[in-house]
């Protein structure tokens, strides 16, 4: 358990920029926040949502005037966590910090997660996810998707990381399996630190993650960057998408997320007032340095996270029941 108390922290000048706007917020609303604050996240310290969950928590903290509580609940892909913040009262005192994983996938890969996304808990506010890398082991002379799929045909056989299964890497394996009539085999790692060690080591053609994660192989020059997901990386602007390069399925228009949410039974303008913290927190020095660390876009409020949500869930639900796996 982390502690992020209001004293610890001097309001700087891009702070105080967003008072007006949130002192409205206040009125508005009454007397929420009413004591300390639990902000649960559903995946392990030290990773990026855990740092997200912490940076934007500090800047809560300083607004409302209360502690804001980290806990970190994790366990069976964020569902533990969701499960205590669906079962929470609905007074705004509980938040969930938890990734697109918890609030799309489980439905799909999940008999019971233990809490229903559309009946037990509110999305609140979402950021966006970076485009993910797809790298290729220096020995396959791959160095766009086309080459790539030269390279499968000729080999037959390709050895693919992914951090999971039911993860982007391993759907996108099957998208481009479909595609291209290829044979990739996903091997699964259990997160990216250990994958991205197994394509240095040669035990990997390729393999897909974040671009934060793969520093030790791109600074090593142990891997060649051939396309990116869905969306461009700021850092690496030459490098093209998965459809710009003529990759077709759906399932690479999605981008995923990190978001908060709330208790379904939430008065409204509890959520409205949440959202419009964390997207004042875009503002906050701490939380443009964690957005810049993870190459993420400015958290969206409440209706533009809602939308994207709204958007996104089909692409997902449909991926997920193309790659057949099995409701555990």
């Amino acid at each position: 358990m982390s502690v992020i108390n209001r004293r610890r922290f001097i309001a700087s000048g891009a702070s105080a920029a967003t008072m007006p706007l949130l002192s409205r917020g206040v009125s508005a609303q009454g007397a929420w926040p009413s004591r300390n604050i639990r902000m649960i996240c559903s995946y392990p310290a030290g990773g990026q949502t855990d740092l997200l969950a912490r940076a934007f928590g500090e800047f809560i903290a300083k607004q409302v005037g209360k502690t804001v509580v980290i806990e970190n609940k994790a366990g069976a892909s964020g569902a533990i966590g969701a499960q205590e913040v669906a079962r929470a009262e609905p007074d705004g005192h509980t938040i969930l910090c938890s990734i697109s994983t918890t609030y799309i996938m489980n439905r799909a890969v999940m008999k019971s997660p233990g809490y229903d996304m559309d009946k037990d808990l509110t999305l609140v506010s979402i950021i966006p996810g970076a485009g993910l890398l797809l790298i290729a082991s220096p020995k396959t002379g791959v160095k766009t998707l086309e080459d790539f799929v030269a390279f499968a045909r000729k080999a037959g056989k390709v050895n693919f990381g992914t951090y999971s299964a039911g993860s982007v890497p391993h759907m996108t394996i099957n998208e481009l399996n479909k595609q291209y009539g290829l044979s990739i085999e996903p091997v699964h790692y259990r997160g990216e630190a250990p994958m991205w060690t197994g394509l240095m080591e040669g035990t990997l053609d390729a393999a897909m993650g974040s671009y934060t994660a793969a520093q030790p192989v791109l600074q090593s020059d142990r891997g060649v960057v051939f396309a990116v997901h869905s969306k461009k990386v700021g850092a690496m602007p030459a490098v093209k998408t998965l459809p710009e390069q003529g990759a077709t399925a759906r399932f690479f228009t999605v981008s995923g997320f990190t978001g908060w949410a709330l208790p379904k039974a939430t008065p409204q303008p509890i959520v409205d007032r949440l959202a419009e913290l964390c997207v004042a927190a875009n503002n906050d020095p701490k939380v443009k340095e964690v957005l810049a660390t993870f190459v993420l876009e400015p958290a969206l409020g409440f209706k533009d996270s809602n939308a994207l949500y709204q958007r996104e869930l089909p692409v997902w639900l449909e991926a997920a029941q193309s790659l057949g796996l099995e409701p555990a």
